[in-house]
């Protein structure tokens, strides 16, 4: 007989934003997210972009895909406040294999897998463990080498 597994699923979503970083001389990389109950919106953006400014001194280049929130409005405000210090760059509509943070998002979605959480609370602490695996393991330097964005580091 198939063993059946029986949740009540009383959870509706988790939504998170991730970066990865890579040091201008591109000997250090980091990794950066931030979960929101529901969908990722302009005003939880906003908020990821200043506590990046906050992580990441000096001058930064963003690129990122075209999320709705990241071309909103309110998003859109934002950066052309943020000039000094952040410059953003668009990656190809429906280009996923080009975002390492797609690669990401695989690694931790395909690492829990078989787990069975509770509720958002316990999923948000599944995804971080995870993550601490990820950096322990350092793959970002992986996701980023397999987005062929960054040809200097397949060498």
């Amino acid at each position: 007989m198939t063993p059946v597994l029986r949740t009540p699923f009383n959870w509706k979503r988790l939504s998170g934003i991730a970066a990865i970083a890579l040091s201008p001389d591109r000997r250090r990389v980091r990794t950066f997210l931030s979960l929101h109950p529901g969908s990722v919106r302009a005003e939880q953006v906003v908020g990821f972009l200043c506590s990046l400014r906050r992580h990441l001194p000096g001058k930064v280049l963003l690129v990122w895909d075209r999320l709705g929130a990241h071309r909103s409005r309110q998003t859109k405000l934002h950066l052309a406040k943020q000039e000094a210090w952040l410059e953003a760059e668009w990656l190809p509509a429906y280009a996923p294999e080009l975002n390492p943070v797609e690669y990401l998002w695989n690694c931790l979605k395909a690492s829990a897998a078989n787990s069975c959480p509770d509720g958002l609370s316990a999923i948000a602490g599944e995804v971080k463990r995870r993550l601490r695996r990820a950096r322990e393991m350092d793959l970002a330097w992986s996701f980023l080498k397999h987005s062929g964005l960054y040809p200097s580091l397949l060498h």
